[in-house]
C-alpha cells in the first residue's frame, strides 16, 4: 500500500531566517522494485489419447537487471544528477542519460569507456559516528514541533547522503558493515558537495520543467552547468508557471507551519514551528523566490524526487540543492514551464 506524508511550509518574507514555504506533498508514486531471478522448469506432457494436455514449451530464464551503478556514478561527476544512486534503471536515470548525450555530444556507452572507477574506499571517522541522531521522525507535524533537531536517524542514512546514495545500496555494497568509526566500507566515487556557502554564478538562469520533472542551470553561453530531477507541483498546487527571481538563500533552515494555507492539512493542528534538519520537511536548504511561499528546497526522502507530487514548490535531494545554493544568489533568475 502506498504510504503518505504531508507536510506543509509558510514564508514569512519579513523574516528570511525563517522559511515559509510550499505546502509540500509527499505521495508515494513507486512500489519498491523487487528482482528476483528465477528458472522456471517445466515438463512435457506425453498425449494419451483425445484428452491429452498440449506439450508445454520451458520458459527461459529471466533475465537479471543490468547494473547501472557505474552509469549514475558517471553522471553524477559529470553534474547530471540521476537522483539518489541506486544501481537501477529508472526515470531519473534515463533523463539524466538523455541530457548528458545532448551536452557532451556523445554517448553515455563512449563515456563509460573512459570513466573514473565507479567505486572508492571510505574509512568512517569518529565524527561520522558521532553525528547527533534521532530514533525516529515522526510524521505528524505536531510532534515533529517538540523536537530540538530533525537530524539523520543513523550514520548509514548520513553516509549514504554524502554520497548521494540510498542506504539499501551501501548495505549491497558492505554486506557485513556495522557502519562503525573505523570501519573501511565502499562508496560511490561521486564528488562530495561542501555545505559551506559559495559565491554566486553570474549570469546563470535556473529552469524547471514541469513536464520533465527537471531542472537545469545554464551559463550564459548555454552552456549546462547542472541537471537534476525534480518534484514539482500536483493538481492542486501546480507548478507556478513564469518568471521568478532568488531573494534569499537559507541553509539549514525553520520550518514555519501553518495548516491554515493547505488544503487537506489536518483540522486539529495548530501554527507550529519545525527545527531545522536534514530530516526536516525542506531539508537542508531553502532558495527563497518572489513569488510568496514558493521556492525550491531539499527534501527528507531523496528516494521520492521525481516520482511524487508537491504542493507546487521544487524539491530536489538534499545534496542537489546544496550544489545550486552555492551557485545561485539574490537575483538569480528562476523560470518555471511545463
Amino acid at each position: 500500500m502506498f504510504g503518505v506524508r504531508r507536510v506543509f511550509l509558510q514564508i514569512p518574507h519579513d523574516n528570511a531566517a525563517a522559511v515559509a514555504a510550499c505546502p509540500l506533498l509527499s505521495i508515494a508514486g513507486m512500489l519498491p522494485r523487487v528482482l528476483t531471478p528465477f528458472v522456471l522448469m517445466s515438463t512435457i506432457a506425453i498425449a494419451s489419447g483425445p484428452s491429452a494436455s498440449a506439450q508445454q514449451t520451458p520458459k527461459a530464464p529471466a533475465t537479471p537487471a543490468a547494473d547501472m551503478l557505474p552509469t549514475q556514478v558517471l553522471l553524477d561527476r559529470a553534474g547530471f544528477s540521476p537522483g539518489e544512486i541506486d544501481g537501477r534503471a529508472g526515470r531519473n536515470t534515463q533523463a539524466a542519460i538523455a541530457a548528458f548525450e545532448r551536452a557532451a555530444k556523445t554517448t553515455i556507452a563512449d563515456a563509460l569507456a573512459a570513466a573514473e572507477p565507479v567505486t572508492i574506499k571510505y574509512t568512517i571517522t569518529d565524527q561520522d559516528a558521532g553525528v547527533p541522531t534521532v530514533s525516529t521522525i515522526p510524521e505528524d507535524m505536531m510532534e515533529k514541533a517538540k523536537l530540538k533537531r530533525l537530524d539523520f536517524t543513523s550514520v548509514l542514512e548520513m553516509i549514504a547522503e554524502r554520497f548521494h546514495a540510498s542506504p539499501n545500496l551501501l548495505q549491497r555494497l558492505n554486506p557485513s558493515a556495522r557502519f562503525a568509526a573505523g570501519e573501511e566500507i565502499t562508496v560511490p566515487n561521486v564528488n562530495v558537495v561542501p555545505e559551506a556557502e559559495g559565491t554566486p554564478v553570474p549570469n546563470i538562469v535556473v529552469r524547471v520543467s514541469k513536464s520533465a520533472s527537471a531542472l537545469t542551470v545554464t551559463d550564459a553561453t548555454g552552456k549546462v552547468l547542472m541537471h537534476a530531477p525534480v518534484t514539482s507541483g500536483s493538481q492542486h498546487d501546480p507548478l507556478p508557471i513564469g518568471s521568478w527571481t532568488v531573494t534569499t538563500v537559507v541553509r539549514n533552515p525553520t520550518f514555519n507551519y501553518n495548516p491554515e494555507l493547505f488544503w487537506d492539512a489536518d483540522p486539529n493542528h495548530a501554527q507550529a514551528k519545525l527545527p531545522p534538519g536534514p530530516n526536516g520537511p525542506v531539508g537542508v536548504v531553502w532558495i527563497d523566490i518572489d513569488k510568496p511561499h514558493y521556492g525550491i528546497h531539499g527534501t527528507p526522502e531523496p528516494g521520492t524526487v521525481g516520482h511524487t507530487s508537491s504542493h507546487g514548490c521544487v524539491r530536489l535531494t538534499n545534496w542537489d540543492v546544496l550544489k545550486l545554493a552555492a551557485m545561485v544568489g539574490k537575483g538569480t533568475t528562476v523560470e518555471f514551464g511545463q
